[in-house]
């Protein structure tokens, strides 16, 4: 393991919210098993999966938002190698087709709870053939292709021997041994550091219109004020649809640019070097990485808030001079605060629950670095940083199952209203 093989699996480029990319993805690829026009397109999905393409924007789509559209719009889409960057090739063609399909009744949706885990399987009839396509765990992780119910073959690095074995490896490291992660950067990995930094800076600058008139303070401002608030634009851009490609991180946008623009623009503001600032963001990418395995792929738990919350902690530690101690009293305080604030889909309501992640790492790095963080004696928080995540796993994926029953409840219940 080393940053190079860690960044190459975790912190990748996208177009849109990852969910329904992954929803166009299956159906581009399902579709590509048969011939002719798409005549009937069916997914089913867990319901996590279905909460985070319930009303976010799809990019180049003309302001369209949510699973239907994602479904129709894969399906007649022709090129299944732009991955989660298939949304590039929505053209007004592509939507007046997907409309057609729309308003024949031919694009169906299910939601099958008993999925734990991301579950996408799609499954797409053309004029001559059907195809099917399953994703499961990972966004792009592709466990059966077929064509008219005969498997097809696969090559092994999509076959499903492959889950992400990075995501898991970082889960189980200590502090130190992320800490040791670290040694491992090349020039290579920086300046694939410094691209995500730059696409997500220009996604939250390119979206500070889409909140009030000086809601972002301009440059010279606090930047306990500012960076949050450029974060929000960032997310809230995204999650409308811009069709601006960022850097994703554990499987979401919204983590990435959480994580990159709050800890570049912060270690700017503080003049740190470019080099230390580098591997301060890699830290937080890797504290980030290693919350999502506790919480999962999707999550009962807001991830933008509490995994890229944590990621900012812990990098805001490090870019302070603090060690791993330090970086358990941050990990302790961003617990003991944030595990409570829930996922209820991706939307652009996560801008500001983004938002409130970098204020809550904000405050937690600075009481961590003198020294003061919340004792395990309260709550939940653990007795070290690792056990402190490993309780906010198990609320996660144990104590709120019954929070996204209800969540989904409510959305299908608006569904049905409208």
């Amino acid at each position: 393991m080393n940053l190079t093989e860690y960044l190459s699996a975790e912190w990748r480029p996208a177009l849109g919210c990852t969910e329904p990319a992954a929803v166009a993805y299956a159906a581009c690829l399902a579709a590509g098993q048969g011939q002719g026009e798409p005549r009937m397109a069916r997914l089913v999905l867990d319901s996590r999966t279905y909460k985070n393409c319930h009303a976010v924007g799809i990019p180049n789509s003309n302001h369209r938002t949510g699973v239907l559209w994602a479904l129709a719009l894969g399906a007649v889409l022709p090129d299944p190698t732009l991955g989660l960057q298939i949304f590039e090739g929505i053209t007004p063609e592509a939507i007046e087709k997907a409309a057609r399909l729309l308003a024949a009744g031919a694009v169906h949706v299910e939601v099958d709870p008993s999925f734990t885990d991301l579950h996408i399987d799609c499954t797409v009839a053309c004029a001559d053939g059907v195809g099917r396509a399953v994703m499961e765990r990972e966004h792009t992780r592709l466990v059966c292709l077929e064509a008219d119910g005969i498997a097809v073959a696969m090559a092994a690095a999509i076959g499903p021997e492959t889950a992400n074995p990075v995501r898991e490896q970082i889960g189980v490291l200590s502090v130190d041994e992320l800490l040791a992660l670290l040694g491992t950067i090349t020039e290579a990995d920086r300046g694939r550091l410094r691209e995500g930094m730059a696409l997500n800076l220009a996604m939250a600058e390119h979206c500070i219109g889409h909140l009030p008139v000086g809601f972002v303070p301009g440059l010279g401002a606090d930047p306990w004020l500012r960076i949050p608030r450029l974060v929000s634009a960032g997310v809230l851009g995204r999650m409308s649809g811009e069709p601006l490609t960022v850097m994703s991180l554990a499987g979401s946008g919204n983590k990435g640019i959480t994580v990159s623009v709050a800890m570049g623009l912060w270690g700017r503001s503080a003049e740190h070097p470019e080099a230390r600032i580098e591997e301060a963001l890699a830290l937080a990418c890797l504290l980030t990485t290693a919350t999502t395995h506790r919480l999962g792929t999707l999550s009962a738990i807001c991830g933008a808030s509490n995994a890229a919350g944590i990621g900012i902690a812990a990098g805001l530690v490090h870019l302070g001079g603090g060690g791993s101690d330090q970086i358990d009293l941050a990990i302790h305080n961003m617990v003991g605060n944030l595990a409570g604030l829930i996922c209820d889909g991706a939307k652009i309501g996560c801008a500001m629950k983004a938002m409130t992640g970098v204020e809550a790492a904000f405050r937690a790095a600075t009481l961590a670095l003198a020294g003061f963080g919340i004792p395990a004696t309260d709550g939940i928080v653990g007795v070290d940083g690792a056990a402190s995540l490993a309780n906010l796993g198990r609320l996660a994926q144990r104590g709120m199952i019954g929070v996204d029953t209800e969540i989904l409840d409510i959305m299908q219940a608006k569904l049905g209203s409208g």
